[in-house]
């Protein structure tokens, strides 16, 4: 079936259905990896986006069965397709993999989730770069819809679990608050053999009644949307601050902790989105590649005197992690876990444990 993709502006580029056919709408980002669309579609910090992949050739090793280990899925990174919708340049009906089970096609039929290919993905890059990130829609046949703003929104409250869960059994017990965790993370921390307690993105943290109150170490993960619309959890966070309770955050959770310490965030222009963003370590040539999904970031010029920047981007210079100059506390705005990506920066996961008492 024939379908378009719609900017704000107007601009409008024609192709064809080959996800479920419904129209939608959301913020359209661009993702410059090559590689690693079942997990990045299943990314829950895609959550209200609607997806456009640089890489012209999408679908073409298909789509795996999920892998349950200790009760996570393993090789996606949450348990559905997060991405409001998928827009790619060439989608190949025609996929081979050892592992896959069925095309793209058909997984995103599954999740009624649309898609649209035959997209000059050059042209409408170009377009994002240069006018920034915008609204969208997919128009799939007659049927038109509004544009939808999912910065306007608590999105992670879409995202995040409801009640809390408790993953394995070790000596070490992390407090992790969902605010739209990947698979990958979690299992980071179990292979480290700890026990993870994973809670809602709202829950209240030092509840007399909540049982689990006394853990330590607090883990922030990586989330959609804008991070100011999370005031529970930046209350909840300066609270363990002033406990000096060690925190690590990732993603999301960077901009969650300096909000927590007072600084301020702000949107970037079209975000950092791919597998091989270049962050250095603030006063030395130490560089690592890295994996990254966010359009907001920490403005460093307003971080309190007691913190300051860790990392930077490569690229634009802009924030890629804050810490205390004194305090076990301390957050990146890349994912150490990838998932897709490169396992660079892994260890920071055995850093964060390492202040764990």
């Amino acid at each position: 079936m024939k379908a378009k993709l719609v900017l704000e502006d107007g601009t409008t580029f024609s192709g064809e259905s080959f996800g479920y056919e419904r129209s939608i709408s959301g913020e359209v980002v661009f993702n410059t990896s090559m590689v690693g669309y079942p997990e990045s579609l299943t990314d829950p910090s895609y959550a209200g986006q609607i997806l456009c992949t640089t890489f012209p050739l999408i679908g073409n090793y298909g789509v795996p069965e999920k892998k349950l280990e200790n009760g996570i899925i393993t090789n996606f990174e949450s348990h559905k397709i997060q991405v409001q919708g998928l827009v790619v340049q060439d989608y190949s009906e025609q996929f081979s993999h050892y592992t896959a089970k069925k095309s793209l096609g058909k997984w995103l039929c599954e999740e009624k989730v649309p898609a649209i290919t035959g997209i000059d993905i050059r042209a409408l890059t170009k377009i994002l770069r240069e006018k920034g990130t915008m609204l969208g829609k997919i128009i799939v046949g007659e049927e038109e819809i509004s544009f939808y703003d999912p910065n306007k929104i608590n999105v992670v409250e879409d995202v995040s679990i409801h009640k809390p869960i408790t993953y394995g059994s070790g000596s070490k017990k992390i407090l992790l608050i969902d605010c739209g965790v990947k698979n990958n993370i979690l299992t980071n921390f179990l292979k480290r053999n700890v026990t993870i307690v994973r809670v809602p993105w709202d829950y209240d943290l030092f509840s007399k009644d909540f049982v689990h109150n006394d853990f330590d170490g607090l883990f922030i993960s990586n989330g959609p949307g804008d991070p100011k619309m999370c005031t529970p959890t930046i209350l909840n966070i300066r609270k363990a601050i002033e406990k000096e309770i060690p925190v690590f955050g990732i993603c999301l959770g960077n901009q969650l902790l300096a909000l927590a310490a007072g600084a301020d965030t702000y949107k970037l222009k079209y975000g950092h989105r791919s597998q091989n963003q270049p962050v250095y370590i603030v006063g030395t040539k130490k560089c690592f590649i890295t994996s990254q999904n966010h359009g907001f970031a920490v403005d460093e010029k307003t971080l309190p005197p007691d913190w300051v920047p860790w990392m930077r981007n490569a690229n634009d210079d802009t924030n890629e992690g804050i810490k205390h100059k004194t305090k076990p506390f301390f957050s990146v705005q890349f994912h150490p876990e990838a998932n897709p990506g490169p396992k660079d920066t892994e260890f920071l996961f055995d850093e964060f444990l390492k202040v764990v008492k």
